[in-house]
């Protein structure tokens, strides 16, 4: 099931498999990973994906209006899909799509046009399969090399 974060305990639940993908699995500094929650994740859409017993799965997150100009070069109606994560026990099981999906539709239900995203390089092939196009050249984020992605809704 998937869901937007509607409370506290969704919301840890959401920072908690970030921090399990992110510091445990690839490594990214602990200190930066908590530098990702950022101001931006108290005014957010956060999604979470949860097992039928309520085990989170994997989450994700929508920046929209002015949280998201800076990554989406400053187009209102473009928001921006951020810190994707599904645990490795959940993968290959349609997660992953199901959070973009939802996330998609959050974006939808605020008007916005188009999504954007930061893909690490190794998952551009999923993010193609779902729509995504990826434009400009390759970065690094958090030692991790990236494209930017985008999707019209």
């Amino acid at each position: 099931m998937v869901r937007v974060a509607a409370d506290l305990a969704d919301r840890e639940a959401c920072f908690a498999v970030r921090k399990e993908v992110f510091v445990v699995e690839q490594q990214v500094p602990e200190d930066l990973e908590y530098d990702m929650y950022d101001a931006h994740d108290a005014d957010v859409v956060h999604v979470l994906a949860v097992r039928e017993d309520g085990v989170p799965l994997g989450a994700g997150r929508l920046l929209y209006g002015e949280a998201s100009a800076a990554g989406t070069g400053g187009e209102p109606g473009v928001g921006s899909l951020g810190r994707l994560a599904v645990t490795r026990a959940a993968r290959g099981h349609g997660v992953g799509v199901a959070l973009v999906r939802g996330i998609e539709d959050a974006a939808r239900a605020r008007g916005l046009t188009a999504v954007d995203l930061h893909a690490q390089t190794h998952a551009l092939g999923f993010y193609e399969r779902l729509g995504y196009v990826a434009y400009g050249p390759e970065f690094p984020d958090a030692g991790i090399p990236h494209r930017a992605m985008r999707r019209s809704l």
